[in-house]
Formats: structure tokens, C-alpha cells, sequence
């Protein structure tokens, strides 16, 4: 994809409907060879883009899911200390013999630390998303979602392995990547990432899309919707997202709330459709009874007689 318009199309072929700043910024990153920090609201596509980008570019998508608590070992390797115990049981008459045949205690000791590289090898080694990534036979896109979820100490480690994209493993040496991975990092904005982390990233704000622009994602993925009812079901969408919500529906809930609409053989979003349908699109049930009655308000004043003027 020698251009953005180029990689625009690719995505389109994914399904995934990319405006000219998005397909200009992946294009610049995959020359650039730097990661994308995509922020916005939750629902926007962020996941989806990094999947589209990963199948336009033939790359194997690898993700790391970041949560409160997530560590250096379960983003990067651990060893199978399992394994290993169960090697040690096997070869234990072989360690007996080795060890015997020792004249000292500190003979013994450095015949077991010669023996060392059998039980700290690759064969033991359970690789994580980020090692993964950088071991990688093939090229690959690492998605590292939701980075805000993390603590700032894993963020802090993070920095290391985007700025190098090699690993040092203690017992093993230090490790390169093979094929330089694309490296796309959502957040939410449920908290200030650091600026040393946005300094190596460029920087992309996905926001949610026009009506007209999701009219044809719908058009696009919910094919048996008709165009007429999908405006409609869109229409309500964006006039929920006015509304002081908890969370607002984002696309992932206008395409279920549109797939349902077929599979409930809709012809129009007449008010028994929308209020018994409406937690597909709502997740809380503060925000459901607050939409239902704004909607049941200005269904009322739709439905109140004109006065003749004087």
C-alpha cells in the first residue's frame, strides 16, 4: 500500500470505512515505523481499525488486553516452572549420575549450573503478547488495547520495548525482533497517558462518526436493512448520544441494534419497537429510563394538535 488512498481502499475491502486523516496516519506509520495512539470515546472503532489494518496489510494481529494490575510477566514471558519440575522428575538419574561423580559440594554446584541452559531455554519459555510480537515468524500488528486501563508503571515499561522492540531476557540474552511489528495503542481517556508514551506514538483521535458516515457503515455491514429504517434507527442513535448518558451507544451497539431490527422483521421505529429494544443499545439502567423519557416526551409533542393561528 504505497499510499493513503491506497490503504484506504484496503480497509474498505475489511469493512472498515476510514476518512482521509485516519488512512494518512496509518499510511505514516507504517513508513514512519512508529506506533499509533488512537483515543476516543469506548464504541468508536479503535479495536475494529487495528483488526482492518492488520487484514489490509496481511499481518498477523496479536493483542495485549491491558487491565488495572497487568504486569511485565503476563504482558512478556514467563517460564513454565511446571515443565521444568516435570523435566527435572525425568531426568533425575541422569542429574543423580552427573552429581556423584562431583569430588566437592562447590564441584557439584557448578556441574548443575553447566546443565543450567537445558531448563532456561526457549523450550521452556511461555511467550505473552509483547514477546510474541517481537519473535514473530511472520509480520505482525500488535494491538495493545486500552492502555489507559494500565498502571503508569507497566505505561513506564511499555516505553522500553516501543522504543527498541527487543526484549532482555536474563537467562537468555537479549532478543530482536525479527520483522518490526505495526503497533496500534487504544485508549479511552479514562485517564492522561504520559507524554513519553504519546512523544513515540502518532497521535489519532477517532471520534463518532457523522450520520452520513454511519449510515453506510450500517449500509455496508447490515445489508438486509433497509435504507429508509437504517436512517431512522441512526436518527434515534445520534439523538441518544445528546442526551447526558452514562455511556453512549457507540457503532458495535448501532450494528447489534440493527441486526436485531432485521431479526424482529421492523418496518418502522414506532414507540413499542424502540422502548422494548432499547437496552440493546443502553447499558445502564439510568441511562435506559432517561432515554425513554425524553423519547416519550417528544413523541407526545409530536403528537399534540397545531393551534390555528388568530
Amino acid at each position: 500500500m504505497n499510499s493513503p488512498a491506497a490503504l484506504r481502499s484496503e480497509l474498505r475491502k475489511q469493512q472498515y470505512i476510514a476518512g482521509d486523516e485516519i488512512a494518512t496516519v496509518l499510511y505514516l506509520a507504517q513508513e514512519l515505523q512508529k506506533p499509533i495512539l488512537a483515543e476516543g470515546p469506548a464504541g468508536v472503532g479503535k479495536t475494529e481499525l487495528a483488526k482492518a489494518w492488520a487484514l489490509a496489510s496481511g499481518r498477523t494481529l496479536i493483542r495485549l488486553q491491558c487491565y488495572e494490575g497487568l504486569d511485565e510477566s503476563k504482558a512478556l514471558y514467563e517460564w513454565e516452572y511446571a515443565k521444568q519440575m516435570l523435566y527435572t522428575q525425568l531426568l533425575r538419574e541422569k542429574l543423580s549420575s552427573l552429581l556423584e561423580e562431583a569430588n566437592s559440594l562447590s564441584e557439584a554446584a557448578d556441574r548443575l549450573a553447566a546443565e543450567e541452559d537445558v531448563f532456561f531455554s526457549k523450550r521452556f519459555l511461555l511467550t505473552r503478547p509483547l514477546l510474541k510480537a517481537i519473535l514473530s515468524e511472520e509480520p505482525s500488528l500488535l494491538l495493545i488495547d486500552e492502555i489507559d486501563r494500565a498502571d503508569a508503571e507497566f505505561e513506564a515499561f511499555l516505553l522500553e520495548v516501543l522504543s527498541d522492540f527487543q526484549v532482555s531476557v536474563p537467562e537468555l540474552g537479549t532478543l530482536k525482533a525479527r520483522h518490526q511489528p505495526h503497533v496500534v495503542l487504544t485508549s479511552n481517556n479514562t485517564r492522561e497517558l504520559s507524554e513519553a508514551l504519546k512523544r513515540r506514538c502518532l497521535y489519532l483521535f477517532i471520534d463518532f462518526p457523522t450520520l452520513q458516515a454511519e449510515l453506510e457503515i450500517v449500509r455496508m455491514r447490515v445489508p438486509d436493512l433497509s435504507e429508509k429504517l437504517a436512517r431512522q434507527a441512526i436518527e434515534v442513535v445520534h439523538q441518544l448520544r445528546q442526551l447526558d448518558l452514562r455511556k453512549s451507544p457507540g457503532v458495535s451497539e448501532t450494528l447489534d441494534w440493527a441486526r436485531a431490527l432485521v431479526l424482529l422483521n421492523a418496518r418502522a421505529i414506532d414507540p413499542q419497537t424502540l422502548d422494548s429494544t432499547l437496552t440493546v443499545l443502553l447499558k445502564h439502567e439510568r441511562d435506559v429510563q432517561r432515554a425513554r423519557m425524553v423519547l416519550q416526551r417528544q413523541t407526545r409533542e409530536r403528537e399534540l394538535p397545531v393551534a390555528d393561528d388568530p
